[in-house]
C-alpha cells in the first residue's frame, strides 16, 4: 500500500501531540501528589504544632490561675484554673487524634502522665492551702511539674516541626519532578518541531522543488523529465501523470 503524503505528515504531528499528551498527564499526576502531600502536611504536622500552641498557652492560663489563688483572689483563679483546663484538654484531644509520626504516642503519653502530675499538685495546694508554706509548695513541686508538661509539650512540637520541615524539602523535590515533565515535553517538542521540519523539507518541500524545476527545464525534445522522485507518495505519482502527459502529447 503507498504511504500518502497526508499520512505521513498527520503522523508526524500525531506523535508531537502524544509526546506532550504523555508530558502532561505525568505533570498532572506529579502536581495531585503535590497537592495531597501539602493537604497531608497540614493536616498532620500543622495541626499538631498548632494543637502544641494552645497547649503552652492552656497551661501558662492555669499556671496564673494558680498564682492568683494564692494572691488571695479564689474565685478569680478558680475561674482561670477551669478554663486553662478546658482548653488544654481540647487541645490535648486533638493531638490524641492527630497521632501521625513515629514514637509520637510515647510523646502524647509523657504530656498526659505529667499533666496529671501538675493538676494533682495544683488541687492539693487549693485543698490545702496555708500561708506562707503554700508559696513554698507552689515554688517546689507545682512549678516543677509545671515545667515538665511544657518540656513535654514543646517536645511534642519539635518532633512534628522536624517532620514538617523534612516534608517541606521533600515537598521541594517533587515539585521540581512536577516539573521535570513539563521541561522535558518542551524540549522534546522543540527536538520533535526540528525533525518534523526536516523531514517535511526532504520529503515533501525539495521533491516539489526538484519537479518543478524539472518541469521549467522541460524541452521539446525531452521524451520525460528529467527527475526521478524516489518516494511513494502524491509527488511520485504527479511525476508519472506528467511524465505521461508528455507521452501522450508526442503521439499526437
Amino acid at each position: 500500500m503507498k504511504k500518502k503524503l497526508k499520512l505521513k505528515i498527520l503522523a508526524g504531528f500525531m506523535l508531537l501531540v502524544a509526546l506532550l499528551m504523555v508530558a502532561g498527564t505525568v505533570s498532572i499526576f506529579e502536581f495531585l501528589k503535590l497537592s495531597n502531600s501539602v493537604t497531608a502536611l497540614i493536616e498532620d504536622n500543622y495541626k499538631t504544632i498548632e494543637a502544641s500552641k494552645s497547649m503552652l498557652e492552656a497551661l501558662e492560663r492555669k499556671d496564673s490561675g494558680i498564682l492568683l489563688f494564692l494572691l488571695g483572689d479564689e474565685d478569680k483563679g478558680r475561674e482561670v484554673v477551669l478554663s486553662g483546663d478546658k482548653a488544654f484538654s481540647k487541645a490535648f484531644e486533638t493531638a490524641i487524634n492527630n497521632v501521625t509520626e513515629t514514637n509520637e504516642s510515647d510523646y502524647i503519653e509523657s504530656i498526659e502522665r505529667s499533666y496529671k502530675q501538675f493538676s494533682s499538685n495544683a488541687e492539693m495546694l487549693v485543698a490545702n492551702m496555708q500561708q506562707p508554706e503554700d508559696l513554698n509548695l507552689y515554688y517546689g513541686e507545682i512549678h516543677q511539674s509545671f515545667i515538665e508538661v511544657k518540656d513535654a509539650v514543646n517536645e511534642l512540637m519539635g518532633l512534628n516541626q522536624t517532620s514538617m520541615y523534612e516534608e517541606a524539602y521533600e515537598l521541594k523535590e517533587k515539585s521540581h519532578r512536577a516539573i521535570m515533565p513539563g521541561i522535558i515535553a518542551i524540549i522534546g517538542a522543540l527536538v520533535f518541531s526540528l525533525l518534523l521540519s526536516f523531514f517535511i523539507s526532504k520529503y515533501f518541500v525539495s521533491p516539489l522543488s526538484s519537479l518543478a524545476e524539472a518541469i521549467k527545464n522541460f524541452q521539446p525534445k525531452d521524451k520525460e523529465l528529467k527527475i526521478k522522485i524516489k518516494s511513494n507518495d502524491e509527488i511520485k505519482k504527479i511525476e508519472s501523470e506528467v511524465n505521461n502527459l508528455i507521452y501522450r502529447l508526442k503521439k499526437q
